[in-house]
C-alpha cells in the first residue's frame, strides 16, 4: 500500500509582505528586549545538551512567539528555546526562531550576538532577519526582493579563489590533520553566533564560513534567505542544499560563500567523513 503523504495546512492567503513588515517589527522589538539584559547580571541554566540559557533568551522567545503567533495562528512554530512541537510539520508556513543566536557571547559581553528569525514556506525560507542590537546591525531579506544591511543593498564576495580569503570561522580548523592537503594562506575571524557570520559573509565582510558541527534549522534559516538574496549560496559539507521543515531539525554542517569560491570549498569539505 502506498503511504499517503498528510496535506499541509495552508494558511489563509496573507501577501508575504505583510509577513515581512510583521517580522522586521517583531525581531527589532525582540532586540531592544534582548539588548535591555545584555551586560547585565542575568539568571543563567544549562540544558540537557550542555549548552546555556539565560533568562533573557526566554524572555525574547516569549516575546517573538506572542507577536508572531497571536498574528498568524494558522502557521507552525520552530525555536531553539521552545519544545519542538511536531504539529509544525503539518504547516505550510513556519516561523523558526532563535531568539538570541550566540548565548555564549551574549552572557560574556560580547557584542557577536543575534536576534534570528525567518519564514519558511514548504520547506524553503522565504523571509529572514538577523539584529545584532549592540552594533546596530539590522540584515533582512525576502526571497526574490534583494537582501539589506540596515535597508542598503547587500552582496556576498565574488572572490575566485582560496589564497588570502577572509574565513569566518575558527582558525584552528584550517590547521586540524582532517585535511588531505593543506589550506592556501587565509585569515579567520570567529563569531560565536552563526546566524551572524553568514550575515557578515552575505554583505561582503567575509568571504565563507565553514562549520563542520551539526547545525539545527533555527541557526539556519533566517541568514539562508539573506546569503541567498546576496547571491551567496549555503550548504553542507558535500554540497547539498538544506531542507527546512523536517521532522529531524538538524544539519551535518554548513558551507557558505560566494559562488565563485564555493566550489573550490566543497572541493576539500567533500572528502571529508563526519
Amino acid at each position: 500500500m502506498t503511504a499517503v503523504t498528510p496535506k499541509k495546512i495552508s494558511p489563509a492567503p496573507v501577501p508575504l509582505e505583510e509577513d515581512y513588515a510583521l517580522l522586521k517589527e517583531a525581531v527589532r522589538e525582540a532586540g531592544a528586549l534582548a539588548h535591555s539584559y545584555f551586560k547585565q547580571e542575568v539568571q543563567v541554566q544549562t540544558k540537557p545538551d550542555g549548552s546555556e540559557v539565560s533568562e533573557a533568551d526566554l524572555a525574547v522567545d516569549a516575546a517573538l512567539k506572542l507577536d508572531l503567533m497571536t498574528r498568524r495562528k494558522d502557521y507552525g512554530w520552530l525555536s531553539e528555546e521552545s519544545p519542538d512541537d511536531r504539529e509544525r510539520l503539518k504547516h505550510s508556513r513556519v516561523w523558526m526562531i532563535d531568539p538570541i543566536d550566540g548565548t555564549g557571547a551574549f552572557l560574556r559581553h560580547i557584542p557577536e550576538w543575534t536576534v534570528s528569525a525567518a519564514l519558511v514556506e514548504d520547506g524553503v525560507p522565504v523571509l529572514g532577519v538577523v539584529y545584532n542590537p549592540a552594533s546596530n546591525e539590522f540584515f533582512h531579506a525576502m526571497r526574490g526582493h534583494g537582501a539589506f544591511l540596515n535597508d542598503t543593498p547587500i552582496h556576498a564576495s565574488n572572490k575566485p579563489t582560496l589564497d588570502g580569503a577572509k574565513m569566518i570561522a575558527s582558525g584552528g580548523l584550517f590547521k586540524k590533520k582532517i585535511w588531505q592537503e593543506p589550506w592556501p594562506e587565509v585569515t579567520a575571524r570567529w563569531v560565536n553566533s552563526v546566524a551572524y557570520r553568514l550575515a557578515l559573509v552575505a554583505c561582503g565582510e567575509g568571504d565563507a564560513t565553514i562549520s563542520l558541527t551539526a547545525k539545527a534549522e533555527w541557526d539556519l534559516a533566517a541568514s539562508a534567505v539573506i546569503m541567498d538574496e546576496a547571491g551567496g549560496i549555503t550548504t553542507d559539507h558535500r554540497g547539498n542544499p538544506h531542507a527546512y521543515n523536517r521532522e529531524n531539525p538538524k544539519f551535518p554542517s554548513l558551507v557558505a560563500s560566494g559562488k565563485a569560491l564555493h566550489p573550490l570549498l566543497i572541493e576539500r569539505t567533500g572528502r571529508i567523513d563526519l
